[in-house]
């Protein structure tokens, strides 16, 4: 079991969480100019990355705010938590 610090209410088990997928994908600033391959890229496409990753992740069971979390796909060691936005993030895992 892993165990998230979440920023809004504190160290909770990762069952009341559910990741979201990839962090720090930035949305097309003309979706309707995109050809359908450009957009399904956009819609589907992500990385899979072996080693260290930025996720977004949501308090599901807790307080339903939105945070990424840097983790290690392969240990799921947790290096740091930040706010949605923070592509820095403050290391507070």
């Amino acid at each position: 079991m892993l165990l998230i610090n979440c920023p809004h209410c504190g160290p909770r088990d990762e069952t009341e969480f559910h990741a979201g997928g990839e962090a720090h994908i930035v949305r097309p600033e003309k979706p309707a100019e995109l050809s359908d391959a450009a957009w399904a890229d956009y819609l589907f496409m992500r990385k899979n990355t072996k080693g260290w990753f930025a996720e977004r992740w949501v308090h599901a069971a807790g307080c339903r705010r939105w945070f990424n979390v840097e983790r290690h796909t392969v240990t799921h060691e947790i290096r740091r938590i930040y706010p949605i936005g923070d592509s820095s993030g403050d290391d507070i895992a």
